[in-house]
């Protein structure tokens, strides 16, 4: 008898199911695609689950004070101007702003005893041109001394004040831009209650 060759080892067929996972079947492409879309939603849940930072209030911008800026004061402006009257200025402005206000001095006024740079107070009167009278006597006239107005000299002509204490109330007049009550006159160093007294009468704002 002559010697046969062996058969070849049989394949199984394959099963249904592994039929549905081969590589190269169209099944396995569907379930890649189902796995990448799978991996890709679980990316996006957990992107938009991230902590997220609160976004920050802007600071409230500052508010100015009621008024600021925006205040008006009216002077009476009397004497040797163009148009004496009332006029309307802002707060804060100086007698040189309520003269230009009242179309300027007239030609040859003198203004030097006129402290242009003092601020003004509402209600106020500025005298340009006239000379205030002193008061410094019973009968020295009729008139009475501006706190507001009036320069050393003339303060220096009351009763019992001099040339220091009349310093004293310029400078406190300039520095708190002017009097706005007769009492206010004894916040001035060296002026008590007796001096007051005296003085009340004889001065006006």
């Amino acid at each position: 008898m002559g010697i046969h060759p062996p058969e070849p080892p049989v394949t199984p067929p394959a099963s249904p199911l592994a039929s549905a996972f081969d590589p190269g079947r169209p099944g396995l492409r569907a379930v890649a695609i189902v796995a990448v879309l799978v991996i890709l939603g679980a990316a996006a849940a957990a992107w938009f689950s991230r902590p997220r930072a609160e976004p920050v209030a802007p600071l409230p911008t500052a508010v100015p004070a009621a008024g600021t800026g925006s205040a008006v004061i009216v002077v009476a402006v009397s004497g040797k101007v163009r148009f004496p009257g009332l006029v309307r200025l802002p707060a804060g402005a100086r007698v040189a702003d309520a003269v230009e206000a009242a179309g300027g001095v007239l030609p040859g006024v003198d203004v030097s005893g006129l402290n242009l740079a003092r601020k003004l107070v509402d209600g106020e009167l500025v005298t340009v041109g006239v000379a205030a009278p002193d008061g410094s006597g019973p009968g020295g006239g009729a008139g009475k001394v501006s706190l507001n107005t009036a320069t050393v000299a003339q303060l220096d002509a009351l009763p019992g004040v001099g040339p220091v204490l009349a310093e004293r109330i310029v400078a406190y007049r300039d520095r708190k831009g002017g009097f706005r009550s007769i009492g206010e006159l004894r916040q001035v160093e060296g002026i008590g209650d007796a001096k007051f007294e005296q003085l009340k009468d004889l001065v006006t704002l």
